[in-house]
């Protein structure tokens, strides 16, 4: 948008056009895949040998197929592959390199309250599964009380 005599005269140019006129084109975001890709093969080269030969228990995805593709094949890559894709992670994430679960800042007390009685029930079966029955009871009287407060 230009202002020329006091008349707005608005233009829409493609990027191509925009440049030829000598007006700025704002950059568009990197897809986290080509940033992931970017990152793993500029800092690979001294390691290349060693981080390749990774590969993940889970899927069977190995390092080299996931540098070639930029795409996990399970969530245990990131556990597979920390080592290398830490300092990318950390980057990204400001400081932060583990995913650890949210709720959205606007979801209701009702989501939050729910999200937190699914994890005692599962720290609960894990408990059982372990065949630690002390630890159960407790779990268990936990998410009464947890229930009863919130009724």
């Amino acid at each position: 948008m230009e202002i020329v005599k006091g008349k707005k005269i608005e233009q829409h140019l493609c990027d191509l056009h925009a440049a030829e006129e000598g007006m700025a084109v704002k950059a568009a975001h990197t897809p986290i895949n080509e940033l992931l890709t970017n990152f793993v093969k500029l800092h690979s080269g001294g390691t290349q040998t060693s981080t390749s030969e990774l590969t993940c228990e889970e899927c069977g995805l190995s390092f080299s197929k996931f540098r070639e593709s930029s795409l996990m094949g399970c969530p245990s890559c990131y556990k597979s592959f920390e080592g290398p894709l830490s300092p990318l992670l950390e980057r990204a994430h400001e400081g932060g390199s583990h995913h650890v679960g949210k709720v959205p800042r606007r979801a209701g007390a009702g989501e939050q309250r729910q999200a937190q009685l699914t994890r005692m029930r599962k720290k609960l079966n894990e408990a059982v599964t372990a065949e630690d029955y002390e630890l159960a009871a407790r779990l268990r009287d936990d998410i009464r009380r947890y229930e009863e407060q919130a009724e």
